[in-house]
């Protein structure tokens, strides 16, 4: 197995989980950070024994052979852009990009330059999703046929200190949470066909309620509260909740439904959590956990394996095959999630113009032989 050198630009609160969890799989090999904060870099690097680059040393490092993208969301696609442009290999934190225009002109830099983009999220090759995934195509559930997913909560501001962003145009439920939801459904059911919605900002303005601006008033300027259709290739319909404007809800997280049986999924926020089965004539059960290491907890009683996808590309790269996070997923999941924002906006059904394959399944022997 070929390690891959692993460069990491943007040294936030992020960039700690994959440091941490990094060393866990053996196609990884740390080697620097950057940020266009010296200091935020130079205190990263000293914690996790790497070196501290700035951006554009990073980028020229002989020995960096994937850099990860772990920048806001609104310089995405810039960073990225320059990732391939210095001919190296980019994995991105999500959303990839926050336009289907400019997914497409990463995706045609990259296929110029046989270099590889994959994208979070990667929860969906923990093992509660990766045993749906088995339920399903083994027939256990039959063809799915419908579902819901819900994502609600009352957003960021009484505990993140700076929530401005996640209140902006590029963000707001669907394009921060929605990701981990959309991805999740295309690597069950499929690609969609086409969606509609109707979304509203119920809070026209939010009041900050921790940190040093705590009391500051800060303005909403993207919808809080979607609800859409999604209409699948297969002909399946699933109904997505995304909300920042709910205090309490009793909906479940994710609920598929198949000719012969409901499916019961946990949050795909994480990797792990309890699935159920229900059958015709029979109360809904329990299914026992699988064998997966990528459902095991390791972070108290949570399974956390971020990197997973990023771990899977560098190998699949040495092995010459696809990998599960690639770029036509994360293009369509964005897709997916402006069409639901523009039929939301627009009141109308939108068709998606791109597509993607169900990504490979990764079960438990394919998992542990990407584990250090």
């Amino acid at each position: 197995m070929t390690q891959l050198g692993v460069g990491i630009i943007g040294c936030g609160n992020i960039s700690t989980a994959y440091l941490t969890l990094a060393p866990m799989f053996k196609a990884l090999k740390l080697v620097a950070v950057a940020d266009i904060n010296m200091d935020n870099a130079r205190a990263k690097a000293a914690d996790f024994d790497v070196r501290a680059e700035t951006v554009e040393d990073l980028l020229k490092a002989s020995d960096v052979d994937v850099v990860v993208n772990l920048t806001i969301p609104d310089v995405h696609f810039e960073v990225t852009k320059s990732i391939l442009d210095a001919g190296k290999h980019a994995y991105s934190e999500k959303p990839l990009v926050l336009t289907l225009e400019e997914g497409e002109i990463l995706r045609e830099l990259a296929a110029s330059k046989n270099l590889r983009i994959g994208s979070a999220p990667d929860t969906f090759l923990g093992g509660a999703h990766q045993q749906a995934r088995a339920a399903i195509d083994g027939g256990e559930t039959g063809k799915i046929i419908g579902g819901t997913c819900h994502v609600m909560g009352h957003g960021m501001e009484a505990w993140h200190p700076n929530p401005d962003f996640f209140f902006q145009p590029g963000a707001g439920p669907v394009l921060d949470i929605g990701p981990y939801y959309v991805t999740n459904l295309l690597h069950l059911i499929g690609p969609v066909k086409s969606v509609a919605a109707l979304a509203t900002t119920t809070f026209p303005t939010r009041t900050i309620g921790n940190g040093p601006r705590d009391g500051e008033v800060i303005p909403v300027n993207t919808p809080t509260n979607i609800h859409a259709l999604l209409e699948f290739a297969n002909g399946a319909t699933v109904t997505l909740g995304a909300s920042w404007d709910v205090w309490a809800n009793k909906h479940t997280n994710m609920e598929l439904y198949g000719e012969d049986a409901s499916l019961f999924v946990p949050d795909p926020n994480f990797f792990g959590g309890p699935l159920e089965i229900g059958k015709p004539n029979s109360d809904i059960t329990a299914i026992t956990p699988w064998d997966h290491p990528f459902g095991v907890a390791n972070q108290g009683t949570r399974a956390n394996y971020r990197c997973a996808g990023l771990a899977d590309m560098a190998q699949a790269i040495s092995e010459g095959r696809e990998h599960r996070c690639n770029v036509d997923l994360a293009v369509h999941a964005t897709d997916v999630m402006t069409s639901i924002l523009k039929a939301g906006e627009e009141k109308r059904w939108v068709d998606l113009t791109t597509t993607c394959e169900r990504p490979a399944p990764l079960g438990p022997d394919e998992a542990h032989a990407l584990l250090a």
